[in-house]
Parts: C-alpha cells; structure tokens; sequence
C-alpha cells in the first residue's frame, strides 16, 4: 500500500485526526451489532495507512507545479465515493470487494483533517472524505476536480453519506437516492416570537416576501436536479442489498407507528426515491421539519419530495457542476445516496429537544446500510463499465441546477418556474 504526499500537509497527514467528534462516532459504531472482525480491520488498515508515506517529488503529477506535469500518467477512475466525515468514510475501509487504501495520495486543498484522496491499485474506485457542511464540501470538490493527479472526465460519483430523515417517506436505516437536492436554508429568518402572525416560522425564502412566495432573486444553487435515469438504475442496483437492521432501531422505529402519516417511518429500512434538503442548520421539530418540506415543493413547483436532510449535497453538486463546463466533469454521472440515521421530528408525546439529543439507534444502522447498498452501486458500474456506463446514460429530465437545464451549447436561463409554465 502506497503513500504519496502533495503539498505541505506531511504532518498532519501521517496520523489520523484525533478528535471528541471522531472518537464519539467511533464509539457509535463500535457498539453496534456488525461484525467485530471488519472494525478490527478497518483500524488495522488505518494504522498501516498512517505508517506508510513517500517523498511529494517523486510523483510527476505535484499538483501541476514541476514542468510538463500535464504528461503525467492520471488516476482515471471510474467510480469516486464521496463521504463527508470519518465515520462514514471508515464504511469503506477494509471490505472484501476493493481495497481503496491501495493508493493514498494528499491532495492540495482538501480538509486539513481528510487530506487524501484514497484508490484502489488500479485506480477504478477511489474515495475521499469531504469534511462536513457547505464549506467544507465545496473547497475539497473542486480541488479534487482541478487537481492533476486524476482525469474525472467520465468518472462516476456517488455521495454516499448519512441524513436526518422525514418519517413521512422513509425511516432510519433505510437508502435513499435524490433526484432533487435543494438548498433549504437560504432564507431570510424572524425570531420566531417576532413573526409575522399569518407565517407558520420565521423562515421565508429568500428573494421573496412570504413562505409560499417563489423567490423572485436567485442565488443559482437553490436546487440542483441530477440524472433520473442514472438514478433509478443505481436504486435497482441498491435494491439488491440485504439491508442491516437492530432491535433498538426497530423499537425506535415502532413509537411512529400511531401516527398513520408515519406509516412509512414505522416500517423496515427500505431503499428509496425521495428528495434531499441541504442546509448547515441542523434541526428538529415539527414546525420546521415542515417549513422545509414546503421550501421543498415550492423551489421545485410541487416536483420534489422531501426525505432526508444533510449539510452538503448542493456544495458537492454545485462544484461538479461547474467543472462540467470545463470538461473536467460531467454532471449527468452524479448519484445522490444518503442512508437515514434518524428522524427530523419527534414522535407523538416526544419533545423536539429529546428527538435532537437523544443518541438515535439509526446511526450504526445507517452506516452499514451505506456500506451495503453503496458497493452493490459501485459494483454494478464496475461490472456493466463497457456495456453501458462508459459511454454514460442519457438523461431524461431536466437536468440542472435553479436556472436552467444543462448543456453542451450556451443557452437562455430558465428558471423552474418558468419551465413549468413552458411543460403546462
């Protein structure tokens, strides 16, 4: 297993980030019910990563820095994974099916506590971990996408993290695959003692004066739509995975059942197709669980379906997105998989306080179900590369971000709204 360092991160980067939040997860994760012997090997893996590093200059590909590096031999993979914190990323250390520790390369511009890049010895499958929240997300993808050590030109990525999820479309423990991500938070905001009477918060999105009102100023990253198409057949992939569960979980999951809106967050985890909201705002509650499911609807004109919540997707998508127009990319190859670890609203005769810092049994789950749903994902790409993925999957939906659909050739921007007048 080889070590190649970019950049000036030598120290940081040969010791795994210690931290209360890293230790917390891996507490977490070690008290759940899956096999001791893959934890064991995760961390043998990790101790061997840490102890393993060579000189930057022996690479040709320095970050673009030596003369002529853009002769270098590239890593082109054909699937990247995207995880956003440690946790997450350690779903993928010491699995059977690929080794992405194989390669481990620090890139300039990812987070000074996940400075490399991880790939298998081929470089067919790599893995990085992002660092959590827009910030994070945004600066580590689009370094990863200008850096000269890979060719992602056709590459596929998948964001494979954990959510908060709405009881209303899915529950902990369950997969599931977004075709919108939208970016909730962008709003103006009352203290909610100080609202207006007829608002049900103190959100109102902003570039507009009423919680039902569509914005009439846009920022661009408000929503972003990928692929259905690559989606529906990465979720026929997924639904070949035998989902993890607990019995803590499934008692968790029972205190829904008596609210029949929560049917669905009552049930076994699943896999699923429902819509991503983004925002750095972790929340809790029925009021604003609500708030965002509305924002949901009205940024895609009663389109998206909101199921899970997390802090980076549009960052991510947005990143990509852009590289797309410069041949770096291309966005029609993005998959958008978050795995529930726990619900965004309390149960009947919970308060929102309790839903928020109670430890919620959903979480060992959902990183293992990330674990088994993503690879059989990443496997059906690998196995189906020449037939079909190479040349990519067309797309049969309005592909995009807020203003308009992407394409190869400059065009008029068209908003949502504008192009559901258009499709009435």
């Amino acid at each position: 297993m080889a070590k190649v360092i970019f950049g000036p991160f030598l120290d940081r980067s040969l010791t795994p980030p210690k931290d209360s939040a890293y230790e917390d997860d891996q507490q977490l994760f070690s008290r759940s019910t899956m096999n001791e012997g893959r934890i064991l090997s995760v961390l043998a893996t990790l101790a061997l990563f840490a102890s393993t590093a060579y000189s930057a200059l022996d690479h040709p590909c320095l970050a673009g820095l030596l003369p002529h590096a853009e002769h270098c031999a590239k890593i082109k993979p054909k699937v990247f994974i995207f995880s956003l914190y440690s946790s997450e990323g350690a779903a993928w250390y010491g699995i059977p099916e690929f080794d992405v520790l194989a390669q481990n390369i620090t890139i300039p511009g990812l987070s000074p506590l996940f400075p490399d890049a991880h790939c298998t010895s081929d470089g067919a499958v790599c893995q990085l971990t992002t660092g959590e929240a827009e910030i994070n997300a945004a600066i580590t993808i689009t370094s990863l996408l200008y850096s000269p050590v890979f060719d992602l030109s056709s590459t596929y990525f998948l964001i494979a993290g954990v959510a908060g999820v709405n009881p209303k479309h899915a529950t902990i423990g369950s997969v599931t695959f977004a075709r919108f991500a939208v970016q909730v938070a962008l709003q103006y905001e009352f203290d909610a003692r100080d609202k207006p009477d007829d608002h049900p918060t103190g959100y109102v999105p902003q570039g507009s004066q009423a919680p039902w009102e569509y914005p009439h100023e846009l920022y661009g990253t408000e929503v972003y739509e990928v692929n259905d198409a690559l989606r529906k057949r990465a979720v026929a992939f997924a639904r070949t995975a035998t989902l993890f569960d607990s019995e803590a979980a499934q008692a968790r999951r029972a205190n829904y059942a008596q609210t029949s809106i929560y049917a669905i967050g009552a049930a076994p985890p699943a896999v699923e197709e429902c819509d991503t909201a983004t925002s750095d705002n972790y929340w809790s509650g029925d009021l604003l669980s609500e708030a965002f499911e509305n924002t949901t609807s009205l940024f895609t004109n009663g389109t998206g379906v909101y199921c899970t919540s997390q802090q980076e997707d549009n960052a991510i998508l947005a990143a990509i997105m852009r590289a797309t127009s410069w041949g770096a990319a291309q966005y029609s190859r993005i998959i958008v998989m978050r795995s529930a670890s726990d619900f965004d609203r309390p149960y009947e005769g919970q308060s929102a306080a309790d839903n928020l810092f109670t430890p919620s049994p959903g979480y060992a789950v959902s990183l293992e179900n990330t674990y088994r749903a993503g690879v059989k994902v990443v496997q059906g790409i690998l196995e189906g590369w020449e037939e079909t993925f190479e040349q990519g999957i067309p797309t049969t939906n309005r592909m995009g971000d807020v203003f308009g659909p992407l394409r190869e050739e400059p065009q008029a921007q068209v908003t949502f709204e504008e192009q559901a007048v258009l499709e009435s």
